[in-house]
């Protein structure tokens, strides 16, 4: 998946079918769905893939327990059917991840019990194992580290984990695969109708300043928290479709959490459920939900977000976690729909999708769970719309690009899958590939280059916080490899000393906001 190569075929291309503007989860499940049918499809995103939300979730594929307390049955049934697929069509990047709910009060057993056992009766076949009630002895054995004092027992479930970010490029690259171009770095720009009609869209490359203008029969706004910005360009006389929530989540040491167990929490004093999560051999703390008045590329935690996940999370474990020990602190937002609950955390998560008078389609809300089903929905609309021929949708059984079964999750390369084995052919060829970056991160210099070379990785950002973790693991780590990481995507892209510099500064400069101050 090469930039250069696609910036070719976006020039030798008069006319499109479909333009996706958005390269996050919602837009590349788009860009695959229609490219998959045969529809002439070109995606561009403003910065790079999943750099918004997409790269900054919870990191489950899940049906949401939450959900279901709520009466959302319909949500829950889908995400259910769509964890179930999208864990067969992506097995090295969706695994099966088990969490212990622990029950302090005598009723708490039976009544989150019963509510996951129809959790199990809804994913039907594509359940990913049973639930089990625990009692005190054999909850301390699957979570030694929980807080024993006035624990009652636990109840055991099943749902998904995967890599958020490390899915999106994954999905970018099925997308190329089944003929799509997807542009990272390529801005939306002024919107041309004629007879009020959308027909074309301006394109500003932020690598170089090359403009384009795109012409297509059927444009998609998938921008995420963006999606209000580009709906008043199309019809200012739009009301915003959307109320933003941020959520935070620390990163520490997996010390507090060693076994391979999540704890769920079911509700916290804001109305959220509390997680504590192992990935990559670390874990992760979250979330919160507080309003955001607007969107943001580079959301900043604040003070009392941590302090809160802090607060909330030694109730629960015997050691607590210190600001001392946290590595990274993330926040993302998400684009909930907007409705007449009384917070954020009672907003719904299904999807909206709206067509204006113009022809733009407008897709948002949803969560990554249910991405490939919006996309089905979002081409359904189109067709139905008379944009786009009608022709049946393939990606229920499509694999993932990278697709195969993983026999050792534990292997930090483990959601590489098909390209774990080339990766490591990299570093037979050249042994100084094989060292790490930086000995607290698992990730070695022929992943940098793999990067570069295959993955459209064009920012030391791309490359430490997307293509691989390394800002979510140890947010300090990841700044003191800035440099070489720089060097090595210079050496590749044949780049000078100066933008090295501006890379690394840059990098620095996010980075910065990631560290638990």
């Amino acid at each position: 998946m090469l930039r250069s190569e696609m910036i070719l075929q976006l020039k030798s291309t008069t006319r499109w079918d479909i333009c996706i503007v958005g390269g996050g989860a919602t837009g590349l499940g788009i860009a695959i769905d229609a490219a998959s049918r045969g529809y002439k499809t070109i995606l561009i995103e403003q910065a790079d893939f999943a750099k918004g939300t997409s790269s900054r979730s919870t990191k489950l594929v899940h049906g949401g327990v939450r959900y279901l307390q709520q009466g959302n049955v319909k949500l829950v049934m889908e995400a259910l059917k769509e964890r179930g697929r999208l864990r067969k069509n992506a097995p090295h990047l969706v695994k099966n991840q088990s969490f212990l709910l622990p029950n302090y009060k005598w009723w708490q057993g039976p009544f989150y019990g019963l509510g996951l056992k129809i959790y199990d009766w809804m994913a039907g076949d594509l359940g990913l194992g049973p639930s089990l009630f625990l009692s005190r002895e054999e909850t301390l054995e699957r979570a030694p580290t929980l807080d024993p004092e006035g624990l009652k027992g636990g109840v055991l479930f099943h749902d998904g984990q995967f890599d958020d970010a490390r899915l999106a490029i994954n999905m970018a690259q099925t997308a190329a695969e089944q003929g799509a171009v997807v542009l990272n770095y390529m801005k939306a720009g002024r919107l041309h109708k004629e007879n009020n009609q959308l027909v074309a869209i301006d394109a500003v490359d932020q690598l170089n300043g090359d403009a384009y203008t795109i012409h297509a029969g059927c444009f998609v706004n998938a921008t995420g928290v963006f999606t209000d910005h580009l709906r008043k360009a199309d019809d200012p006389s739009k009301e915003p479709v959307l109320s933003l929530s941020q959520g935070t989540h620390l990163v520490v040491d997996r010390k507090f959490l060693p076994g391979d167990t999540a704890i769920l929490i079911p509700e916290t004093s804001d109305g959220r459920v509390l997680f504590a999560v192992p990935w990559h051999q670390h874990t992760i703390i979250g979330t919160t939900d507080i309003p955001v008045d607007k969107p943001s590329m580079e959301p900043i935690p604040k003070e009392d977000e941590i302090q809160f996940i802090l607060d909330n999370i030694k109730l629960y474990l015997a050691n607590d976690p210190q600001r001392s020990d946290v590595l990274s602190v993330f926040s993302g937002l998400r684009p909930l729909v907007k409705g007449n609950a009384s917070s954020t955390s009672g907003l719904s998560r299904d999807h909206f999708i709206e067509t204006s008078e113009s022809g733009l389609i407008s897709i948002t809300g949803g969560k990554w769970t249910t991405y490939r089903k919006m996309a089905e929905d979002a081409v359904k609309v189109a067709i139905q719309a008379g944009k786009l021929e009608d022709r049946p949708c393939v990606t229920q059984d499509l694999p993932i690009h990278g697709a195969m079964q993983v026999p050792n999750y534990t292997d930090h390369g483990y959601y590489y899958g098909s390209d774990w084995a080339k990766i490591k052919a990299l570093q037979q060829e050249n042994p100084s590939l094989a060292e790490k970056i930086h000995p607290d991160l698992p990730y070695t210099k022929a992943e940098i280059v793999w990067a570069v070379r295959e993955e459209m990785c064009m920012t030391v950002d791309d490359a430490l916080a997307r293509r691989t973790r390394a800002i979510l693991l140890n947010a300090g780590a990841a700044i003191t490899a800035a440099a070489m990481v720089a060097h090595l995507m210079a050496t590749e892209l044949k780049e000078d000393l100066q933008w090295e510099q501006e890379q690394t500064d840059a990098f620095c400069s996010i980075a910065s906001n990631y560290v638990a101050k």
